[in-house]
């Protein structure tokens, strides 16, 4: 793992944000790298800072990230990750995008240590050859894109 990450964000509870937007039979992912694996693909998102509510955090987030203005719809689903020294609650909303254009953002904590490496839509086939442990734990709950976005509960990762 990313030196830089354990210490901004390791040995803390970390409340996050993550996007599902689905769009013509596809899913948008962003690629993080080198937190323990060459890539790390999952929905966009990030921490909620004080006095932000989750909404505002994930509208930023997913600008930041992603390039796109989106609309925050449904709440779908809590995942909770412990692998210590990084400990987070990740609640999932349902995006539709609203204006923009697709590019590969930046996560302003991490400098210039950046670890998004890259934003793209995944066809469920493109997913699926991706491996396992290059994808978030949530599409271990699942194997195809209606499925995730009808996901509701508490997951622990």
């Amino acid at each position: 793992m990313n030196t830089a990450v354990q210490e901004i964000f390791g040995n803390k509870l970390r409340v996050r944000v993550c996007g599902l937007c689905i769009q013509d039979d596809t899913i948008l992912l962003a690629d993080h790298k080198n937190l323990g694996t060459p890539h790390f693909w999952a929905p966009p998102g990030g921490g909620v800072q004080v006095g932000e509510t989750a909404i505002e955090a994930l509208v930023r987030e997913f600008k930041e990230e992603t390039g796109f203005n989106i609309k925050v719809c449904d709440f779908l689903f809590t995942c909770e990750f412990i692998h210590l020294p990084l400990h987070a609650i990740e609640l999932f909303f349902e995006v539709k995008i609203e204006s923009g254009n697709l590019a590969t953002g930046n996560d302003p904590e991490m400098g210039d240590q950046q670890i998004i490496h890259e934003v793209r839509f995944f066809s469920e086939p493109e997913l699926g050859e991706l491996p396992t442990a290059h994808l978030h734990g949530i599409f271990k709950q699942t194997h195809n894109l209606a499925q995730i976005g009808r996901l509701r509960g508490y997951f622990k990762l």
